[in-house]
């Protein structure tokens, strides 16, 4: 785990770079779905945390609605507006909606609603450990999990901000906003869009000490904390800002917290006959 290339952030604490030793584990091949967490709150009648506090967040180019629903903008981030009505089902304000959106990754979705769908699903969250080894795709120690360049000179292989950051999104990837699932190929894994697209949810508090306390097997983060580890990166992600749809790349928002390029993905414990019958 960690940054070899030594272009992390500080403040993420993506060193130093240590080998960390896993169970055996199942993750699903791409992130969950509009159509899937539809079905979750069908079932369940479940209401997400952007929904009880009325909003969330969305990028100013993106939003869509009444400028009455915009009620802030976040402080050093003013690209940021804090919606009114902005939730999973209208992702860029009261003015949107999923409809055609069935196989784009569910956002505005807090660590708390991912942890509500893992337990309905009879899943879990990754660790950040597993997302970590998951996304590298059997690479050791490449930045993407395809190799080092961020594309081959013909097309794109992630979703990610091109242009000028936070005013012009030349969409050359194909999309502005997300894409679906499987816009682009998987890794060596058979696992889709690790990176770019949407944030992704892992199990661990986060801690930029996290990679110096040295756990070297099945590592799950400090006890308690602020933050929810987040992984991946997403298409607001501009290398000349936000260099962080590395696989190494480390974020973290609080568990109550949406957005709009916030989403999760659901891992398993894998069952192994062999291990079970020996204990």
């Amino acid at each position: 785990m960690g940054d070899p290339f030594g272009e992390g952030y500080v403040a993420d604490g993506e060193h130093p770079v240590h080998e960390v030793t896993l169970s055996s584990f199942h993750l699903d091949a791409t992130a969950v779905t509009n159509a899937a967490f539809a079905t979750f709150v069908k079932n369940t009648d479940y209401v997400t945390d952007a929904e009880r506090w009325g909003s969330s967040a969305v990028f100013h180019t993106a939003f869509t609605g009444d400028r009455s629903d915009v009620l802030t903008s976040v402080e050093g981030a003013g690209w940021w507006l804090a919606v009114r009505g902005a939730c999973w089902r209208r992702p860029e304000g009261p003015g949107s909606s999923v409809g055609e959106r069935a196989n784009h990754p569910v956002v505005h979705v807090s660590w708390n609603d991912a942890q509500a769908y893992c337990q309905w699903a009879g899943k879990r969250l990754p660790t950040e450990a597993e997302w970590e080894f998951a996304a590298r795709g059997g690479l050791e120690g490449a930045r993407f999990p395809w190799g080092d360049e961020l594309h081959d000179g013909r097309r794109w292989r992630l979703n990610i901000w091109q242009g000028r950051f936070p005013t012009h999104n030349t969409g050359e990837d194909g999309y502005l906003l997300t894409a679906p699932v499987k816009s682009y190929p998987p890794n060596g894994y058979g696992l889709w869009q690790m990176v770019g697209n949407i944030w992704e949810w892992c199990a661990d508090w986060f801690s930029r000490e996290t990679y110096q306390r040295g756990d070297a097997v099945g590592p799950t983060g400090p006890s308690q904390g602020a933050s929810r580890v987040m992984r991946g990166g997403s298409y607001l992600c501009p290398d000349s800002y936000c260099y962080r749809y590395r696989v190494a790349a480390r974020s973290s928002n609080t568990p109550e917290s949406s957005s709009g390029n916030l989403g999760f993905r659901c891992a398993n414990s894998a069952w192994c006959p062999h291990r079970d019958s020996a204990r």
